[in-house]
Formats: C-alpha cells, sequence, structure tokens
C-alpha cells in the first residue's frame, strides 16, 4: 500500500488483530504538522475556500486539488503548538486519519485501514473501541466506514471534475513569489491554477455543462481561495521558519509578482526535494475486513 503523507503504518482492520483496539481522535493535529498541503474534494471548497489556498497538484494523467497549510515542505502552519488546528475547517483528508481505504489484491474492492503508528491507537480503552467483545463492529467503526465511503464517492467526483479541468486546457502551471515582513522573499511553485483568460474561452456548451454540474462554482471559490496566500505569510512570518523556495508538484513556467503575494492566481507549496501527495484508490466497493 503506498503511503500517504503522514501515514505511517497503515494495516488492514480486523477482529483478530483490533479487537482489544481503542482509537482516541479529535483534539491532537501533531500527526499533520509536518505536511504543507492535503488533498481536498470538490465539497469541499466551500468551506476550505474561505481561509485556505486552493490549488491543483499533478500532472495530465492525476490532478488533485488541494489545500495549501505551509510554506515549507516539512511545516503545516496551522496546527499550534499544542496539536489543536490553527483553522475554522478541518480537511476531510486530515479529519478521516488515522483510516485510510487502499485496494485488496484483486483492486476491486477497498479495504478499510489503520495506521497503528498513530498514538491515539492504544490498549486502555481511550477513545472508541472498533469491536465489541465477540468481535462485531461496534456502531463507531460502522460510523467510520461510512464516511470514508462517502469521502471516496466525493474523490471519484472531484477526479472526474479534474480531469474536465485537464481535457479543455484550462489549468497552468503557476508560481507565486511574496515578501515577508523581515525582508525575506519567498517562492512557492510547482502547482497549477485555472487560467482566466482561457476560461472566458470555453464554448456555451462546456460553461453550460459545468454550470449544471457546479463545476464552475468551484472554478471560482478556487480561484477567490488564492488570496489567502497572504495569510500563509503572515502565518510564516509570525512563525520564525526560514525561507527557501518550495513546491507542490511539477516544475512552473510562469512567475507572477504582487506587492505582498506574487499574485492572486499564484500559490504554491513544498520544497523541490519534496511533493505534495493524493489518495489515488477509486474502485468500486468498500469494506472492513473484519
Amino acid at each position: 500500500m503506498t503511503q500517504l503523507l503522514f501515514y505511517e503504518n497503515a494495516v488492514p482492520v480486523s477482529s483478530e488483530r483490533h479487537k482489544s483496539i481503542s482509537v482516541k481522535t479529535g483534539a491532537n493535529y501533531k500527526f499533520a504538522e509536518k505536511v504543507n498541503s492535503v488533498p481536498l474534494t470538490a465539497i469541499e471548497f466551500g468551506q476550505a475556500s474561505v481561509e485556505y489556498p486552493i490549488v491543483f497538484s499533478g500532472n495530465d494523467e492525476a490532478v488533485m486539488p488541494c489545500a495549501i497549510l505551509g510554506a515549507t515542505a516539512t511545516k503545516n502552519l496551522f496546527v499550534q503548538d499544542d496539536g489543536t488546528w490553527g483553522g475554522k475547517y478541518v480537511p476531510a483528508f486530515v479529519r478521516r486519519y488515522p483510516f485510510v481505504f487502499a485496494q485488496d489484491k484483486s483492486a476491486n474492492n477497498l479495504i478499510l485501514h489503520i495506521d497503528e503508528s498513530y498514538d491515539g491507537c492504544n490498549k486502555e480503552g481511550r477513545g472508541e473501541r472498533l469491536f465489541d467483545l465477540d468481535g462485531s463492529q461496534t456502531q463507531y467503526l460502522k460510523n467510520v466506514l461510512a464516511f470514508l465511503q462517502d469521502y471516496q464517492q466525493r474523490f471519484n467526483r472531484t477526479q472526474i471534475f479534474c480531469k474536465r479541468l485537464v481535457d479543455l486546457g484550462l489549468l497552468r502551471p503557476m508560481e507565486a513569489q511574496f515578501n515577508l515582513p523581515t525582508g525575506q522573499r519567498q517562492s512557492l511553485s510547482g502547482f497549477q491554477t485555472v487560467d482566466r483568460e482561457k476560461l472566458k474561452a470555453l464554448s456555451d456548451e462546456d460553461l453550460g455543462n459545468m454550470m449544471r454540474t457546479d463545476e464552475l462554482e468551484c472554478i471560482y471559490l478556487h480561484l477567490s481561495s488564492l488570496r489567502h496566500f497572504g495569510s500563509i505569510a503572515e502565518r510564516f512570518s509570525m512563525d520564525g521558519d526560514d525561507g527557501s523556495e518550495t513546491q507542490v508538484g511539477s516544475e512552473t513556467d510562469t512567475v507572477v509578482e504582487d506587492a505582498e503575494v506574487v499574485s492572486e492566481e499564484a500559490g504554491g507549496v513544498e520544497d523541490k526535494k519534496a511533493s505534495a501527495k493524493s489518495n489515488g484508490s477509486e474502485k468500486k466497493s468498500a469494506k472492513s475486513d473484519a
């Protein structure tokens, strides 16, 4: 199974292995303190765009929206020192942790996994049990399965949206640069944004189709969210981290500048040594191995 961002030791959930395991989640997000971006589903754009820059990471074969959380590869500016989340909206990718779906060997089913390295997993009864004494799934585990099934459906729908953006040629590589109050200059690159001019040039038929599927609304929420690179710069300067060139994914070919954030149409995140990753699973059914 491909490891995803903060997942370190994800194994299939089973009554045999996890009958005595409890899981305590909620208040502590320390597990996400070293990621600077996480995937988003399209339905999250409304809430996420209020406080995070939303960009697109990946290539022509696999593009996924991402919420930008930091300006260097190993620092999430929204995780506080005490582990609490410093934003109003916590992305679903973060909320689902320590659980995740992964394909079985046949690639036809999705199997529920849990990251056993998560310090909220315990045998002391802290939090919620996964199985009853007789090995049956608890209501908590059933709720987890329902949440991830819903997440997977939204993920699949988001991939359709992203494929349309690629097929219509609406995405372009961008880079953002801004000056910190300390005088440092920070570069953010390796991501894509929607090209406004190409969007305006679309046919009435394509625009109509995207309007009816709410994809046009998602595009405008994405474009509006890019103004939040200013707040990322503020958080970065207050955090006291060292400035360096960072990126989200592929190399960029465009540089735009603005007084504070290089562009209201640009953003990005991550050191060139690292890249933002997204969950690539999208198969037919989902179940626990219990």
